[in-house]
């Protein structure tokens, strides 16, 4: 007994690790906000570890989207609940807040310089290409799987909240609420669809 709960223990403290370092180092390379995080976390707990399966990691990136507050914290404390409970969410804010903070704070003493530096300027011009592709990416793969979970409408739904959004100017916060309104529509009307259904 005292072997395996000592097993179970390690086991803990493994995961615990491997959620700090993933997060950490997801944040460390995350150029491009929390949209980008949300593949990147997609790609390390669904496809490498399989901690979190493909339709709740897309759950998981809806709350963390639709949630006030940074998307990639948000998103942060849903994986590492999700996985570890709360001292998972613990592990995983301070894993994807550490990057970021020690690099703002070092520039933030050299901004002056670092902002009339033609090299970095150069840099950041090259990496506004790259970030931009990336966020193409993650909105390809985030529209496949819609597309496999819920079909056509979906991602039509998805596109006409681009359209509103980008062409119209509407307001995110009407687009968030028509979505979920679609999204309570759509789930009542396929339990009654179920429940007028003849049992097999």
């Amino acid at each position: 007994k005292k072997r395996k709960a000592w097993e179970l223990q390690m086991e803990k403290r493994k995961k615990y690790l491997t959620l700090f370092l993933s997060t950490l180092i997801i944040s460390s390379f995350t150029f491009g906000g929390g949209y980008v995080i949300i593949s990147l976390l997609k790609k390390k707990f669904t496809d490498e570890l399989h901690w979190i399966e493909e339709k709740e990691m897309l759950n998981l990136a809806a709350i963390a989207q639709s949630a006030p507050g940074a998307v990639a914290v948000n998103a942060a404390i849903l994986v590492g609940y999700r996985t570890a409970g709360i001292i998972g969410t613990i592990i995983a804010v301070f894993g994807t807040i550490i990057p970021p903070f020690v690099i703002i704070s070092l520039i933030s003493l050299c901004y002056t310089a670092f902002r009339e530096n033609v090299i970095v300027a150069a840099v950041l011009k090259g990496m506004q290409s790259g970030i931009a592709a990336v966020i193409a990416d993650v909105t390809v793969n985030l529209c496949s799987s819609v597309y496999q979970e819920s079909g056509v409408l979906s991602v039509l739904v998805m596109a006409a909240a681009f359209c509103a959004s980008w062409f119209f100017g509407v307001n995110v916060l009407w687009i968030i609420l028509a979505c979920a309104l679609y999204g309570i529509l759509r789930t009542f009307f396929t339990l009654s669809k179920k429940k007028g259904e003849p049992d097999k």
